[in-house]
């Protein structure tokens, strides 16, 4: 078995959000980021290099949650992160309170 798709202790916790306690808490803006794509919406910082992002790729709208790099000063999407359509985002938004109460729960 090659563990490709499994994510091994370090790298889940490399994954868990960078927002540490001193630092304020994350920017909430609409807003046009000129350094990617002009079709996308910034929604939400949610740490200092994860976004929310909503955007229109090949003619559909999707719902971007990803990691950023800087690189010549312009800030890029990385690959990791994942990209929701519209259905995929209602049925996430869906379950929302199970969501809630399972992080309660643990």
């Amino acid at each position: 078995m090659s563990g490709r798709g499994k994510r091994g202790k370090d790298e889940l916790e490399d994954a868990s959000d960078d927002n540490s306690a001193g630092q304020a808490p994350p920017k909430k803006a609409s807003k046009v980021d000129s350094s990617a794509d002009p079709d996308s919406i910034v929604v939400c910082e949610i740490s200092n290099n994860r976004r929310v992002t909503v955007r229109t790729w090949q003619g559909k709208v999707w719902v971007d949650i990803r990691e950023f790099y800087v690189k010549d000063g312009k800030q890029l999407p990385g690959k990791r992160g994942i990209s929701l359509s519209v259905d995929q985002w209602n049925v996430l938004r869906g379950h929302v309170e199970e969501i809630d109460k399972a992080l309660a729960d643990s």
